[in-house]
């Protein structure tokens, strides 16, 4: 039995309406995928920038607390302020923020490091940290603010 040209002719329409169909919910998918990575990209930038607003009174709590007199050490009140210093580390490891490596001795990686200093005296083919001036801190592995350090070569 022969197919009429009104049939031939529904047959092609509902092939295109599918296809239609078809790339409309490609076009959909591929949207709703780029509007979730818009969402994470837009979350991390937010947390990104409220922890770096909180960065420096960290630095300072922690100079605070490396500069702390010896006659001070069993005062009730810094022992405080050093407890206070570990919650804000524990804080910021929950939120998956970690200090950058920058340990005297480690070798020197522009993308982690920004040499503020550099010896220029020191021989040697290795440039490595010869002192950590502010640290910097990873989220979610990405660098945040980069550690500023003093090299030298060894």
């Amino acid at each position: 039995m022969a197919k009429s040209k009104k049939q031939i002719e529904l047959e092609q329409q509902l092939g295109e309406m599918t296809q239609d169909l078809q790339r409309t919910r490609a076009d959909f998918e591929n949207y709703r995928k780029r509007a979730e990575a818009d969402k994470a990209a837009t979350y991390q930038h937010g947390q990104a920038a409220a922890i770096m607003k909180l960065l420096p009174v960290i630095d300072n709590i922690d100079r605070a607390i490396s500069h702390l007199p010896e006659e001070l050490v069993d005062n009730k009140w810094a022992q405080g302020v050093a407890a206070l210093s570990r919650n804000l580390d524990k804080s910021l490891e929950i939120l998956d923020v970690a200090k950058i490596q920058a340990t005297t001795g480690v070798e020197f990686n522009p993308e982690l490091h920004e040499a503020i200093q550099f010896d220029e005296e020191a021989e040697g083919e290795k440039e490595v940290i010869a002192e950590l001036l502010q640290p910097g801190y990873l989220l979610n592995g990405q660098p945040i603010r980069h550690a500023m350090v003093k090299v030298t070569r060894q």
